[in-house]
């Protein structure tokens, strides 16, 4: 039994760290070509940058030459404000429903949910309608009201789910201890979520940061490009500055990098969580 164990463990690491090696070769193959020359990366790609195939050429187009540093930050700001606003309303909204009962809860709990299963982009013509009607058109505010809206389903199911399991004494004991509502929510709900809040913060953040369509279609203007628009300006007509193509998708990809490393053991900690209280 012992031995039938070990070689269960033994394959099902050995699938995991295959396929942990396919997700990452392509990134890898990003930031190996990018410290290349052009000739290099079409000579040898899967080759290392040393000797003459070594060039910083394409970080300095994409650092110095070009609005790359301006887009990386517009996508900063759209990320990060997105990011406060679907954490602190999905909360919000998933408390309310969790902790108190009243007439339509139920139903209002199915609605909210409902946007899950209908992709966003179907709305695509009536959003750009409104986006122009509310004269937000080229401007971020558009995208970080875009992206709260998509993001806030998924948010509110997982934070709901959480929030139900969560012991109602101690909530009560704050009451009885005269904290108000929103003392309570702050002060004893949210330290106890803070796993589920990396969870959703990360599965919020990717596809916030990797968007292409509704930048191109809400805020395509020279100032308000993201990091996904800001790539095109680096692909010509008839060139293609490839060094500086994937310098910036090295660069686009720290971000979601450094969250992961921050996050990591909340967000394991809070998907574990959710598995086993399901």
């Amino acid at each position: 039994m012992l031995v039938r164990e070990r070689i269960t463990s033994t394959g099902i690491h050995a699938v995991l760290i295959a396929y942990s090696l396919l997700a990452l070769f392509p990134l890898a193959l990003i930031v190996i070509n990018s410290l290349k020359s052009k000739k290099a990366i079409f000579r040898d790609p899967v080759g290392l940058p040393v000797g003459e195939a070594f060039s910083w050429k394409g970080y300095a187009s994409v650092l110095t030459n070009s609005d790359f540093p301006l887009y990386f930050g517009n996508s900063l700001i759209v990320t990060c404000v997105s990011l406060f606003l679907i954490l602190l309303f999905g909360a919000m909204a998933s408390h309310a429903l969790s902790e108190y009962r009243f007439p339509g809860d139920t139903f209002l709990g199915l609605y909210l949910i409902l946007g899950i299963m209908v992709p966003i982009r179907l709305g695509t013509v009536a959003l750009l309608q409104l986006v122009v009607d509310l004269n937000l058109a080229n401007t971020l505010t558009a995208l970080i009201l875009v992206y709260t809206a998509q993001g806030l389903p998924i948010a509110i199911f997982i934070f709901t789910e959480f929030l139900k399991s969560v012991s109602r004494e101690i909530k009560d004991s704050a009451r009885i201890d005269g904290l108000s509502e929103y003392r309570i929510f702050f002060e004893v709900v949210v330290p106890l979520v803070r796993p589920v809040i990396a969870t959703v913060a990360v599965f919020s953040m990717i596809p916030i940061w990797n968007d292409l369509w509704f930048p191109l279609i809400l805020s395509p203007g020279e100032e308000t490009r993201t990091v996904t628009l800001g790539v095109q300006q680096f692909i010509g007509q008839y060139t293609v500055n490839w060094g500086a193509v994937l310098a910036s998708l090295s660069v686009a990809i720290l971000p979601v990098l450094i969250m992961y490393v921050i996050f990591s053991k909340q967000l394991i900690r809070g998907i574990t969580s959710g598995a086993v209280k399901g």
